[in-house]
């Protein structure tokens, strides 16, 4: 009888240890705090520049034009004339909507989301503009400036795809794309001609080549890096980068038409 007392002695001893709260009275296991992410901070006396121009050679594709008369909104905004964006050649033989970015080179380094969105809007019965680049996780503001219905339809691999409908007059939309995923097609499922392009990277050092077909990269560590072109229609390149302390890169790319 007194080893059996002495055993349910323990046994509640036990128990009464098991139960025992957290600090606070909770009564739950008191969770870890996440560590804070520490994020590169670039010194702006070391920080540098990267810069260039998109060129393209060969004949200077004219404009397609497309025909909207299908949808009386849209070609009642254009006069009924809309015209393919996918090559646009300048007559000074520079190539606008190339996505630049650093592909590789930034490894090991974490850099804070923007809290300022990047604008995607639809105008014109285009995407405006018709590639955009945002950091992951930074918020992406889509409107709708046309009379017409449109449907907004990243077709992602990496990230998860959706699709999301968007009258005239209704207010924006605004989604993120948590990884990294250069590119991602966009279209709209009610206007086939439709056509955008999203690149998300993990770092501020992106930018798309303008209708003067240049491009800057600012405030770039000093570092070696893999720079990246994409180009919708005629692919991607690839060039190795020294940005030195406070330097000035200039890197030109050249694609080659028919």
């Amino acid at each position: 009888m007194l080893v059996r007392h002495w055993v349910c002695l323990a046994g509640m001893a036990i128990l009464a240890t098991g139960c025992s709260k957290a600090p606070g009275g909770s009564g739950q296991t008191a969770e870890k705090a996440q560590p804070a992410i520490a994020y590169f901070k670039v010194d702006p006396a070391t920080a540098g520049t990267i810069s260039g121009s998109i060129q393209y050679s060969g004949r200077r594709p004219s404009r397609r034009a497309i025909d909207v008369s299908g949808d009386p909104a849209c070609s009642a905004d254009n006069g009924g004339k809309v015209y393919d964006g996918s090559l646009m050649v300048s007559p000074k033989g520079v190539l606008a909507n190339a996505f630049v970015y650093i592909k590789s080179g930034l490894e090991g380094k974490s850099f804070e989301t923007p809290s300022t969105p990047a604008a995607l809007d639809q105008h014109g019965c285009g995407f405006i503009p018709r590639v955009v680049g945002l950091q992951t996780n930074q918020p992406l503001r889509i409107s709708n400036s046309d009379p017409a219905t449109h449907s907004i339809h990243p077709m992602a691999q990496v990230n998860r795809e959706w699709n999301h409908s968007q009258g005239p007059g209704e207010p924006p939309i605004i989604r993120r794309f948590p990884k990294p995923e250069v590119m991602i097609p966009v279209k709209c499922n009610i206007h086939s001609w439709m056509r955008g392009f999203i690149g998300v990277v993990d770092h501020p050092y992106f930018a798309v080549s303008g209708p003067d077909g240049t491009f800057t990269i600012r405030n770039v560590p000093p570092g070696d890096y893999v720079l990246e072109v994409w180009h919708e229609k005629l692919g991607t390149q690839e060039r190795q980068v020294t940005v030195s302390p406070s330097g000035q890169q200039q890197v030109d790319f050249k694609f080659k038409g028919e």
